[in-house]
């Protein structure tokens, strides 16, 4: 599974500042939501520059590509695609020339009504440079700005018209805009340091840099930054309810991040010590599928009293996007990506923990190779209820016939896997491990409960994801 990506924002009081390496660290510190792209644009006053490349945040700019970018205000990207293919032309920001001068825009999340907004762009004769829903909303946005010069205005309009989940920064000359969905999927926090202000997906982006976390942006809220902060609303019709999405506290946020005032690490553990008062074993020793599970294997290892071990190594080094032709080659790239310690699994019984599961097609390779080790019982237990229905807000896990809990009960999965026990996290035991009431959560994965309307055309729709 994959999160779209991580975004930053920044604008410092003291036009002398140059912004663009604390873009760059923050960027890094969010590498893990996205590994395809990177980019950052910022403004001195007078011009606004962009650089973006594929890869890695280091690689993207390597060789001096940050020097030169000067500016006190400006925004970055990292990026995994959900909606547009893994090419140059879809990077991030995305920079657009409208009458007033410059527009680049950085967008976490997904527009699931993307494609008819498009399509209706085209008919009035809009060209398309990408093939992403960020330009969709760029066009929308100008669009709306030609008729009233507010681009606060010009947000609130566009609002009406998107389904989905965004969170946005948005460069408009040398001034910082900033977004969040009505029912804050995405999440998006603010901190502060030295006359600097900042926006980031995740706090861990504020920690690099030295900035203190100051707050989240709140669902529905528009930030006009400039030499001041100035909070908007969008237009609701009643009553919106929230849904944060369940998935950044289970696998996607750094550990060390703080998500809508939860400390997502306290979160883990909280999950691992239920698991264990849930699906308790007697076993010899509890092991973490690394990285995303350490930490409920932790709390799984405190709550039962078993000791913790690691049974399996990752390579860090191996990329998201390799990819073998054949079987066999599939099972040699997970013995590349996990490497077992075999004298850790001879003859031992073992709780495996695990965020999720999502195909299973890993996890079934994996329990293959600890078995091949020597381990005697393997008893799984992860740390979220099945997934039974795809996420259409910017994960890109799996369509519904991928996804192995689609039609299949647990016992059914447990043989499919290969495992002696397996045991999912309930659903009520996992938002009180969060700690937000469930009807603020977005479980649709889990449910097929989406806090959305749907467009007729979901089925084309997730076709054409990548």
């Amino acid at each position: 599974m994959q999160d779209k990506c991580g975004i930053v924002g920044a604008y410092s009081n003291k036009k002398t500042s140059n912004i663009s390496r604390q873009i760059y660290y923050s960027l890094y510190s969010l590498q893990h939501r996205g590994q395809e792209s990177a980019g950052i644009s910022t403004h001195n006053g007078e011009v606004m520059s962009t650089h973006r490349g594929m890869g890695l945040v280091c690689d993207v700019f390597n060789n001096g590509n940050i020097e030169g970018m000067d500016g006190y205000v400006g925004i970055g990207h990292v990026r995994y695609s959900t909606t547009g293919k893994s090419l140059i032309e879809n990077s991030q920001p995305f920079v657009s020339e409208f009458e007033s001068g410059k527009i680049a825009i950085a967008h976490n999340g997904d527009i699931i009504n993307s494609m008819e907004l498009r399509k209706d762009l085209e008919c009035k004769g809009y060209k398309f440079k990408s093939s992403t829903d960020s330009e969709v909303l760029c066009h929308l946005m100008t669009i709306e700005y030609s008729k009233t010069g507010d681009m606060v205005q010009a947000i609130q309009q566009v609002s009406k018209k998107l389904i989905g989940s965004y969170s946005l920064v948005i460069l408009v000359n040398n001034d910082l805009l900033v977004v969040r969905d009505p029912i804050g999927i995405k999440p998006l926090s603010m901190g502060k340091m030295d006359g600097m202000t900042l926006v980031a997906s995740e706090t861990v982006a504020f920690d690099v840099v030295g900035a203190k976390y100051v707050r989240d942006v709140e669902p529905g809220e528009i930030l006009v930054i400039n030499d001041e902060i100035k909070s908007f609303k969008m237009p609701t019709d009643g009553n919106v309810p929230r849904a944060h999405c369940m998935f950044e506290y289970v696998y996607f946020a750094r550990p060390d991040s703080i998500l809508d005032g939860r400390n997502v690490y306290d979160v883990r553990l909280k999950i691992g010590k239920t698991l264990s008062q849930e699906h308790g074993v007697d076993a010899d020793v509890v092991m973490p599928v690394p990285d995303s599970a350490i930490t409920a294997a932790i709390g799984y290892s405190r709550e039962s009293g078993l000791p913790y071990g690691e049974g399996l190594i990752k390579n860090r080094y191996i990329g998201r996007t390799f990819i073998m032709p054949t079987q066999e080659e599939r099972e040699t790239s997970v013995k590349l990506k996990m490497n077992p310690i075999k004298s850790e699994l001879q003859g031992k019984r073992i709780v495996l923990v695990d965020d999720s599961v999502v195909r299973g097609t890993t996890s079934k390779a994996l329990v293959d190779v600890l078995r091949e080790a020597g381990a005697e019982e393997i008893h799984l237990r992860v740390g979220c209820p099945p997934i039974v229905s795809p996420c259409y807000y910017g994960i890109a896990m799996a369509t519904k016939k991928e996804l192995i809990a689609s039609d299949k009960d647990v016992e059914e999965i447990r043989k499919t896997l290969g495992v002696d026990s397996l045991g999912y996290l309930s659903l009520d035991s996992l938002v009180k491990c969060i700690g937000i009431k469930r009807n603020e959560l977005c479980t649709g994965c889990l449910t097929c409960e989406y806090p959305t309307s749907l467009p007729e055309n979901i089925e084309e729709y997730e076709a054409n994801r990548c």
